[in-house]
């Protein structure tokens, strides 16, 4: 095996333990994903509780979802990951997961408003929220389209969150600050009565100037 994918997948269990161990999945829930090279990317098993994960259970996939090397079948998401890869030729890793106060805005019909939080617009962005569609299907991967090539983070309509990155800790990283500014966003409506105005186009104007 090469390094490149000892190291690959030593980020990918880092990251399911991580997503375990803050609550951001439930048992077999979720999948990560990271791009090895020209058609093969590395991806965590269907079935299996990630917090359980080890590098020897991570599979190897082609850009049809055919499994190039790894035992049992692939996430029974695999095609929403390949699609971002397809697109997005500058993601290195994906994370799927179902973290409880992002999913809950997507089950009250809350929009999340990067706009509030100078630090989640600089370093993630917008982020929009997918249709629902039938998991493990095509159409997950069909509700995303309109958002995948513009952005780093989606929601899914009852179904958690994506997030995407150069690399499997950004990708993670990403999600853990948008969980993190969904607490912020649930206290100060508990707090102020209402979510939080977002700063102002002059003030995001000037953000995106000094950080991009």
């Amino acid at each position: 095996m090469e390094p490149r994918e000892v190291t690959a997948r030593e980020e990918i269990v880092w990251a399911c333990q991580k997503l375990a161990a803050a609550g951001l999945i439930a048992a077999g829930d979720g999948n990560v994903s990271c791009r090895l090279g020209p058609g093969a990317y590395l991806i965590t098993p269907s079935g299996l509780p990630k917090g359980e994960v080890k590098a020897k259970d991570l599979l190897v996939i082609d850009a049809a979802g055919s499994v190039l090397s790894g035992t049992g079948k692939p996430s029974s998401e695999w095609r929403l990951h390949l699609l971002v890869y397809e697109k997005r030729a500058d993601v290195g890793a994906v994370v799927h997961a179902h973290p409880p106060l992002l999913t809950a805005m997507t089950l009250a019909g809350v929009p999340f408003s990067s706009e509030v939080f100078p630090e989640v617009w600089i370093t993630v962005g917008p982020v929009p929220m997918a249709s629902y569609a039938i998991p493990s299907t095509e159409e997950v991967p069909l509700s995303i389209m309109p958002f995948v090539e513009a952005h780093h983070a989606v929601l899914l309509a009852r179904h958690g969150s994506l997030t995407m990155g150069r690399d499997v800790r950004q990708a993670y990283y990403r999600l853990e600050k948008l969980e993190h500014a969904a607490r912020s966003l649930l206290a100060a409506c508990v707090l102020g009565g209402r979510l939080p105005d977002p700063l102002s186009a002059v003030q995001l104007e000037q953000l995106t100037r000094l950080f991009s």
